[in-house]
């Protein structure tokens, strides 16, 4: 679902709308079909309906797409966090995209749920902001707890 190469490091990303654009490039370059300014409209439309900020720092940007057969994601780690109107009301500065076939909802909720209980981990979410390394974060955002 997620690859090294869709992770971005320390970005120096301002604002919400601009987070939700890189996103949407780093899940596009996994899927030739899907352009980015398509998905980040998705992106958008799904932010327009309640923000996807869980709390803790952490958003979970996603939407459906009809093009897909398999689910995709991609995360940035910002280098200063950014108003996202998330629930608890604190800046973000973890994100983690995803994009989820439209046909299979039920498979898309138990992934935003498994993402959901994985930044709620304290310590992970630790890891997360301290880690500069791609790789190791690929490897913190897929391990199983405890770590």
């Amino acid at each position: 679902m997620i690859t090294a190469q869709r992770i971005r490091v320390a970005a120096a990303i301002t604002s919400k709308k601009r987070l939700l654009e890189v996103l949407a490039e780093l899940l596009t370059s996994a899927h030739p079909q899907l352009c980015d300014a398509g998905i980040f409209e998705r992106l958008i439309e799904r932010e327009r309906l309640g923000s996807t900020g869980i709390g803790h720092g952490v958003a979970l940007p996603h939407a459906r797409v009809a093009e897909l057969t398999h689910e995709i994601g991609a995360f940035v780690q910002l280098r200063e966090p950014i108003p996202f109107n998330a629930i608890d009301g604190q800046p973000v500065d973890l994100a983690f995209a995803l994009l989820a076939p439209d046909d299979d909802s039920d498979q898309h909720v138990r992934q935003l749920a498994g993402l959901a209980m994985l930044f709620s981990d304290a310590e992970r979410r630790t890891l997360l902001r301290r880690t500069t390394n791609p790789d190791t974060l690929l490897t913190l955002l897929t391990c199983e707890p405890p770590l």
